[in-house]
């Protein structure tokens, strides 16, 4: 039966600021992370100018780094993860979160037997260094159509591997009743032929499917709501405003959000942590140690927002400490 420390509770590096216009160097961050006194480890992969400020920190305030992650395009990134996972194993990181980009380095768009074999190599590198990856469903990435998970898992499954990933259910949620967003990668036609169910109500759902299957190794708790609203705040490079995969947790204060906020939208996302919770509380053999809060300042995300974001972690931590602790008495109840 599980206990209230099997699972592990931390923050991205990234999410460890207040805004976007003052980002705190990294010693300032593992602090802030330990002080908040919710967090049991900092999410972070560090650049290379940065690794031993990191490593000196994580010693000095007693906050382990549990974990990573980076992006990768195939066919030009495969040097940058294996340096990323010796680091992380210097650090002491068990799972390293990975981010496959659409394309191949070529250009052409990665078929699933092309993200099996990335992910097949990424595996035996990383568990050579007792570091797993988890390929992350992300926007971007090969993982944007959702109907694409389960077939990869099922390459990777006919080679004798086991399939990780890392759930960031905000990107499943902000696409519901988003149409435009379903567009991309030509998902919209499978959404609405039912092929692929977003919403976490619905029977057949992906989140479900993925947790039902065992699937999921790492999390990402990164609040978001139905047709979240994209941010007007923040522009890419190109003038395009930000995705908007992004909804304050905790109420904003007076302009501190460009739009309304109501804590009811955020109920079909929360429960999806329940369900994976769930999950984890009753079944022995679930992969997930550890779920990281990720509220960060990046355009997409919050960026030009005047709430802060790390306060939004630290109360999201506490939500999900609070949310966990039920499933696991829950879980006891039911088998007493």
């Amino acid at each position: 039966m599980r206990k209230i420390d099997d699972l592990k509770i931390g923050c991205t590096g990234g999410g460890a600021t207040h805004r976007d216009t003052d980002i705190p160097d990294i010693a300032t961050k593992v602090r802030m992370v330990k002080e908040a006194g919710v967090f049991d480890y900092i999410d972070r992969s560090p650049p290379d100018e940065e690794f031993r400020d990191l490593l000196r920190a994580s010693e000095r305030y007693d906050l382990p780094v549990l974990a990573s992650g980076w992006f990768y395009t195939a066919g030009r990134d495969e040097p940058l993860y294996e340096r990323n996972i010796v680091k992380a194993r210097l650090l002491g990181s068990r799972i390293h979160n990975v981010q496959l980009l659409t394309a191949h380095a070529d250009g052409h768009v990665l078929s699933d037997d092309e993200v099996a074999e990335f992910y097949l190599r990424a595996f035996d590198f990383g568990m050579r260094h007792d570091v797993a990856p988890c390929f992350e469903v992300h926007v971007n990435m090969w993982s944007e159509h959702f109907g694409r998970v389960e077939r990869v898992a099922s390459l990777v499954a006919a080679r004798g591997v086991e399939f990780r990933m890392t759930l960031d259910h905000s990107h499943v949620i902000f696409k519901i009743d988003n149409p435009v967003e379903q567009e991309v990668q030509g998902m919209r036609a499978d959404v609405e032929a039912g092929r692929v169910v977003l919403d976490p109500a619905m029977p057949g759902n992906v989140c479900r499917q993925w947790i039902d299957s065992g699937f999921v190794a790492h999390a990402h708790a990164r609040a978001a709501v139905p047709a979240n609203p994209v941010n007007t705040r923040a522009k890419h490079p190109d003038g395009s405003y930000g995705r908007g995969i992004q909804y304050p947790f905790m109420r904003p204060a007076p302009g501190e959000y460009h739009a309304d906020w109501d804590e009811s939208r955020l109920e079909p996302w929360k429960s999806v942590v329940r369900t994976l919770f769930a999950h984890h509380a009753r079944e022995p053999d679930s992969m997930l140690g550890q779920i990281s809060c990720e509220h960060i300042p990046n355009v997409d995300y919050g960026a030009g927002q005047g709430y802060s974001i790390f306060e939004n972690n630290v109360a999201c931590a506490r939500w999900l400490r609070d949310e966990w602790g039920r499933a696991v008495e829950n879980c006891r109840e039911t088998t007493a």
